[in-house]
């Protein structure tokens, strides 16, 4: 008799628990006691994400669910470093320990977010590095447009065009899906978009083609996706763009890319996107474009190389402007981005990210850290991606 009425009181007590805990659940759930959900949201949306953070649970994953207006992330492509992928067995075809990762850096929380996994079929590889160019990192080219990041070129293990069709992230349903298939898989092309558009200008695909080299396709992503498709746009003069991969800017209208990139001797053109014509680039830009270039709120920006500085664009002189002195993290750096008064750019060796607020007077400048064992191959600036069960 004692056995079972200790029975019974455990289980009072475990449903006790229960009632509890779901009870502690629900009040957690409230955002604003006394307040509907859909005013509490109203009032809580006109706050810093930072307080919202920072103040409880509820409001937490407020923040992070779709019904919070979307401030902006950084968004890496990351490879694992030489300490923790050799290359040894990539020649084999084991791809998987050097292929790129995708990660996203929440500037509230200061933590690094995996994304989620791409579709694996066909099986994802896209190659920073291989045994045969042990100098020398391969390009794996993305951009942004119309709020999502895009895939467009990259190398596999056998140095053949990694993608067949373009690879979309949207950050606002965490979801990844495909653009309409190239007319031409290739690599070492220009990328760039414009107006919403996306433009893969000259490249080569698993041998040289002079049509793929003159070539100039355009995606427009506005439409449904039932419309996708690649549109043939003018032709470039010769190949001569596709020595390297380089960026394509959308810059007041039109698309500007080089040839060449780095301190070289290089070649500039003009894409105008309105008249479907090529033109010449302004001589002062050429001359100045020494490095990765970006383009924010029709500003266009450029680091040199050589001398770490950053610089913007006038395009009413035709010549550049240093924003800041030249910094040791910025020599050599190797891609850049700009969105919301920032500009980041990545150290040259991945290990490092030196973000610089352009905003502030002087600028302001610090670094974040890539995840431990990962360097950074290139940043973007997009809206915070939609976690989970939110």
């Amino acid at each position: 008799m004692s056995a079972a009425k200790r029975r019974c009181k455990n289980r009072d007590i475990v449903c006790e628990n229960d009632e509890n805990q779901q009870e502690h659940l629900e009040i957690e759930s409230v955002l604003l006691p006394g307040l509907p959900d859909h005013l509490a949201q109203h009032c809580l949306s006109t706050l810093h994400p930072s307080l919202l953070y920072n103040v409880c649970m509820s409001w937490r994953r407020f923040l992070y669910s779709p019904c919070f207006p979307p401030f902006f992330s950084l968004y890496a492509l990351l490879r694992p470093n030489s300490a923790t992928a050799p290359l040894a067995n990539c020649v084999q075809g084991d791809c998987q320990s050097h292929s790129v990762a995708f990660f996203c850096f929440e500037p509230i929380s200061s933590k690094w977010r995996s994304l989620p996994s791409p579709p694996s079929d066909p099986p994802l590889c896209l190659l920073r590095r291989h045994p045969s160019f042990i100098s020398r990192n391969l390009p794996v080219q993305s951009i942004t447009a119309s709020g999502r990041l895009v895939l467009l070129a990259a190398n596999t293990h056998e140095l053949l065009p990694a993608l067949t069709r373009p690879l979309v992230f949207d950050p606002l349903s965490s979801k990844w899906n495909f653009g309409p298939p190239f007319s031409a898989p290739r690599r070492w092309c220009a990328t760039g978009s414009v107006h919403g558009m996306v433009y893969v200008a000259s490249g080569t695909g698993a041998q040289f083609h002079s049509d793929v080299a003159r070539s100039l396709e355009r995606w427009d992503m506005s439409k449904s996706e039932t419309g996708w498709d690649w549109e043939k746009m003018a032709s470039l003069r010769d190949g001569r763009f596709s020595r390297e991969a380089t960026e394509a800017l959308g810059y007041r209208g039109k698309l500007y890319m080089v040839n060449v990139n780095g301190k070289a001797v290089k070649e500039g053109v003009v894409y105008d996107a309105l008249m479907n014509q090529w033109e010449a680039m302004p001589r002062g830009m050429l001359q100045g474009w020494n490095g990765p270039a970006t383009v924010d709120d029709d500003v266009m920006y450029v680091v040199d190389q050589e001398k770490g500085s950053l610089r913007k664009y006038d395009g009413d002189n035709d010549r550049w402007e240093e924003m800041i002195e030249p910094l040791e993290h910025l020599i050599g750096a190797e891609h850049i981005s700009a969105g919301r008064g920032k500009v980041c750019a990545v150290s040259a060796d991945g290990g490092k990210i030196v973000v610089v607020d352009i905003l502030t007077r002087p600028p302001k400048v610090w670094m974040v850290n890539p995840p431990q064992g990962m360097e950074v191959i290139a940043v973007h600036i997009l809206p915070r991606m939609i976690l989970p069960d939110h």
